[in-house]
């Protein structure tokens, strides 16, 4: 363990774990601390944050609260979404997304102070700390970072309790039992994880759900909205321009009223062992649908089925941490450039828990009616050209047949 540390920048919550961690890191490492407190639509009033950090001695000046909810949309959500990206069939990447942008604005503020070291709260056994580390290195090769949760002996509750009662650290009244579950949040979505969620024979609460009415309890009657794309951003709801975050705030209240979004999952993290979490993605399931819709009419076949294919290998990316890596941001180049004409609006249909396009319409779609319609026209497709079409795609079948005939 280093001990040459400075001033550090830790990511901080205000929360039980992130101020036990404060005090440890002026403790052990008897260094500055500087604290990063993220407004990523988790819709928690940040400023008891700021309060906590100046209890625990943090100079005022030290303190950073930045509403990051637009940038967050606009240059992390929105470019995974033009992508489709889905990690294992199912996960819209809430949590992943979320962490580079943290660790930027941590190493931005290192800069600006002269921080030598920045810190984070994840645990050793999850992903997050190596998305937060990733990151960090991507953007600063040199810089001291320290992981509390692989170095400290804080390894039970009642350990970060005692640590917190030892060093006068206010403890909220109902934080001081085993909480039931731990839970992550921001504007794209929310993760619950561990505890009576260990099991994944065990259907999970209803009380876990925070975002979402269940299905059953969503309105008999279904809700028809229309969004609008440029470019392969949604930029309007119901012919009303909004701006990234709002537009993405909106579709949240309309999933989370129709029972939409809600995923339990079993998925491999990636540092090797098997997770459940119960995700709420209301918007962002109405958004992916939405975009799927408009790319079907403005996507030649070869572009969407070659983003198809590239898509498992992007979300992939995400998941692991590699936002910043060259290969993920080569992938970008390609899949915005694909989105050149995804401009338009989709009609979707939101009922009990499902999201249905039900049209789509685009000043640049490639769906001729005339190509496709039964009836006969002075079309530039001829019915008689299918023949040698088929023939030619036939040809290597044909040879492998006769080969094996004359195997027998």
């Amino acid at each position: 363990m280093s001990r040459d540390v400075k001033k550090v920048v830790l990511a901080y919550s205000g929360g039980l774990d992130t101020s036990v961690i404060l005090k440890w890191l002026q403790t052990t490492y008897k260094c500055e601390v500087v604290t990063f407190t993220a407004d990523l639509g988790q819709g928690e009033e940040l400023e008891p944050a700021r309060k906590k950090a100046e209890l625990l001695g943090i100079k005022p000046e030290n303190i950073f609260i930045e509403d990051v909810r637009e940038e967050f949309v606009r240059d992390y959500v929105y470019p995974m979404f033009r992508a489709n990206a889905v990690y294992e069939g199912q996960y819209l990447l809430g949590t992943s997304i979320a962490r580079p942008l943290i660790a930027k604005k941590q190493i931005e503020i290192a800069r600006k102070v002269g921080a030598d070291a920045v810190s984070h709260g994840a645990t050793g056994k999850g992903n997050d700390q190596v998305r937060f580390e990733l990151g960090y290195y991507a953007l600063e090769p040199e810089i001291t970072v320290i992981a509390p949760w692989r170095e400290w002996d804080l390894t039970s509750r009642t350990r970060l309790l005692e640590f917190a009662e030892a060093h006068q650290i206010p403890i909220a009244k109902d934080k001081r039992g085993e909480a039931p579950f731990s839970v992550d949040a921001n504007l794209l979505h929310s993760s619950s994880e561990g505890k009576v969620l260990e099991d994944p024979a065990d259907e999970a609460p209803e009380y876990v759900y925070q975002r979402t009415i269940s299905p059953e309890d969503a309105p008999d009657v279904a809700t028809t909205i229309t969004i609008g794309f440029e470019k392969g951003d949604a930029v309007a709801i119901n012919g009303e321009a909004l701006s990234p975050a709002t537009l993405l705030a909106k579709l949240n209240d309309l999933g989370r009223e129709n029972g939409i979004g809600r995923l339990d999952l079993v998925e491999n993290r990636f540092v090797g062992m098997k997770s459940r979490g119960v995700y709420e993605t209301p918007g962002g399931t109405i958004l992916l649908a939405a975009h799927r819709g408009i790319e079907s009419i403005t996507l030649d076949r070869g572009a969407a089925h070659l983003k198809d294919e590239l898509m498992p290998r992007y979300a992939e990316l995400i998941y692991n941490g590699f936002w910043f890596a060259p290969e993920r941001e080569m992938l970008q180049a390609a899949i915005d450039h694909s989105q050149h004409y995804v401009t338009g609006e989709v009609t979707v249909k939101l009922y009990k828990g499902n999201v249905t396009v039900t049209g789509r319409k685009s000043p640049y779609s490639l769906y001729n009616q005339e190509l496709v319609t039964f009836e006969e026209g002075a079309v530039a497709y001829d019915h008689r050209d299918a023949a040698g079409f088929i023939k030619l795609n036939a040809l290597r079948l044909r040879t492998t047949a006769a080969r094996a005939r004359k195997a027998q």
